[in-house]
């Protein structure tokens, strides 16, 4: 995907915490809208233009980036591969929510 293409991307706004590691640091950081391509986030600290970063995202895991543009205490993060924009944004399942049926009862003990 040429960068023309990653910038006409279709990107979603949403408000979605998550890590980011960049050499060996770790960090919060929150997205702001993403794409296909990339993301924007804000709180991203210690890091310059064109360093290489992964950024955790629910539901997808570890993506590698590379930091496109800074402005203020903003950033863009162009994606090396692409993504399901859609896929973080959906809830993480829990046992609970996954099952239908009812829990077992417990066996009738004799009077």
């Amino acid at each position: 995907m040429t960068e023309d293409q990653r910038r006409e991307a279709k990107r979603d706004s949403l408000l979605l915490l998550c890590d980011l590691r960049s050499g060996t640091t770790e960090q919060q950081v929150k997205v702001r809208n993403l794409s296909s391509g990339g993301a924007m986030i804000d709180g991203l600290v210690g890091v310059n233009l064109g360093d290489a970063v992964s950024l955790n995202l629910r539901n997808i895991g570890w993506v590698e980036g590379i930091v496109a543009w800074i402005l203020g205490d903003r950033s863009g993060i162009s994606f090396l591969t692409t993504i399901d924009p859609q896929l973080p944004r959906r809830s993480i399942p829990t046992q609970d929510s996954t099952s239908r049926d009812p829990p077992p009862k417990p066996p009738k003990r004799p009077v």
